[in-house]
């Protein structure tokens, strides 16, 4: 059976899910089980969970790994000749996600942030992920796991956003334009599709990448940079502060994150020695995800689209987020 075979066999099973909660749905194929209602509604108008900087679960913990070149001179130099004192912190503050991709998308995130770097003095041309250090593992290897993952779950589609590119020559850019071909072939979605979820299905795409590049303009499965609305705090309460301000000027066209991660300063860390990241994430998300179940999406000024979040396994991040499409539902009938 094909999927476009398997899609109208299952639309009237879909309609029991009409008057079910969303957050019940299955996380590792919540897309397959949308009502049919919901099935030719614009992705980019859907409530979509995502995982900010997702592949952080691997940094390099071997000490003679450097840390990443976009670090403040300071902490570089510091890093160099304290680095018994300076590594801990680096690693509590650096993590932002501690399950492997696989467990990631098992748990319903569909947007992965995916910050590319070339490692200063490695005369190979591996790329690698970056977030105060490098990963232990390649990007052609973490795009494997993906692609192994989307053959399992045939209706589930995959936003992967390619941004923040550190040491990448013209020739990098071109040999990892070509491993997301090799890797993803025909499940890459050219950028003149209608994106709903009946026509992905029925052409059998589930990759859409998007390409913070020029590059992105000259090729036609590469999508612009996607949108970020990222607030810079470390108090939930500024963070909802600030994108309530956002949310008055109108939400982007597209595809757009809103991003509830927090990100500390020099200040807190300082007065916060003993706590990691995650311990930061923990004891805010529910406030933030309080505010996120008050959130809409679709196509109004004030509505959200995707919704990223550190430490996503945790808190009942992906089903809040994946709820707000029953309000969408409730507006389609």
């Amino acid at each position: 059976m094909n999927v476009l075979q398997s899609a109208d066999s299952s639309e009237l099973r879909m309609s029991s899910v009409m008057m079910s909660h969303f957050s019940d749905l299955p996380m590792d194929s919540w897309m397959t089980h949308l009502p049919p209602a919901l099935w030719d509604t614009p992705i980019y108008h859907l409530a979509i969970p995502g995982s900010h900087n997702a592949i952080t679960y691997c940094l390099d913990m071997n000490d003679r790994s450097p840390v990443d070149l976009t670090q403040p001179d300071l902490l570089q130099k510091l890093d160099k000749y304290m680095k018994p004192i300076i590594r801990p912190f680096v690693y509590k503050w650096a993590v932002t996600q501690d399950v492997s991709i696989k467990q990631q998308l098992d748990c319903g995130v569909r947007y992965c942030d995916l910050r590319i770097a070339h490692r200063p003095n490695d005369s190979s041309t591996d790329l690698y992920f970056y977030h105060g250090v490098y990963t232990t593992l390649t990007v052609q290897s973490v795009l494997t796991d993906i692609r192994q993952w989307l053959d399992l779950h045939p209706k589930e589609l995959l936003i992967l956003s390619f941004s923040h590119f550190l040491c990448l020559s013209p020739d990098l850019h071109m040999m990892l334009l070509k491993t997301i071909r090799n890797v993803f072939t025909c499940k890459l979605c050219p950028k003149t599709e209608v994106l709903t979820l009946r026509n992905l299905w029925s052409l059998g795409y589930q990759v859409i990448v998007s390409y913070e590049h020029n590059l992105a303009g000259c090729h036609g499965d590469l999508w612009p940079h996607i949108p970020y609305w990222w607030a810079n705090k470390c108090r939930a309460e500024a963070l909802i502060e600030e994108f309530e301000l956002r949310k008055q000027h109108g939400r982007p066209g597209g595809f757009f994150v809103t991003g509830i991660n927090l990100t500390e300063d020099l200040k807190y860390i300082c007065t916060h020695p003993t706590e990691t990241l995650k311990d930061l994430v923990m004891s805010t998300n529910p406030t933030l995800l309080s505010w996120v179940k008050g959130q809409t999406p679709g196509a109004r000024d004030y509505s959200l689209n995707i919704i990223a979040g550190d430490f996503i396994s945790e808190s009942n991040f992906a089903p809040t987020v994946i709820a707000l499409n029953e309000k969408l539902l409730k507006m389609s009938l």
